[in-house]
């Protein structure tokens, strides 16, 4: 499960570095056609690559939100098992112990 969680966050990181790669790509197509000054081009990258960052930053907090809660559940959910099995043993003994008694009475 970890593996899964760092092979998906590695790749959330590969594809941010591909994309302001492309971005980058893109901008020096519009400054050498002269749409854009070589100023408002680095300022618009550095504009698209923090938005990608505060993305990439919301989803990996979101991602941790759900395992902990997934976590939690699964605690819980082993703690109700734990207490049905505990109750179980007692029975179990309290049927065992109660023919010892009866086959000492007279």
């Amino acid at each position: 499960m970890i593996d899964l969680i760092k092979k998906s966050l590695l790749a959330g990181v590969g594809a941010a570095v591909f994309t302001k790669e492309k971005v980058e790509a893109s901008l020096e197509g519009f400054i050498r056609e002269g749409k854009v000054t070589t100023a408002d081009a680095r300022i618009m990258a550095e504009k698209i690559t923090e938005q990608g960052r505060r993305e990439f930053d919301e989803v990996c907090a979101k991602l941790g939100v759900r395992l902990r809660e997934a976590t939690a559940q699964a605690d819980a959910s082993t703690l109700t098992r734990l207490h049905d099995l505990e109750q179980r043993i007692r029975a179990l003994e309290a049927k065992l112990a109660a023919p010892e008694t009866r086959a000492g009475e007279p």
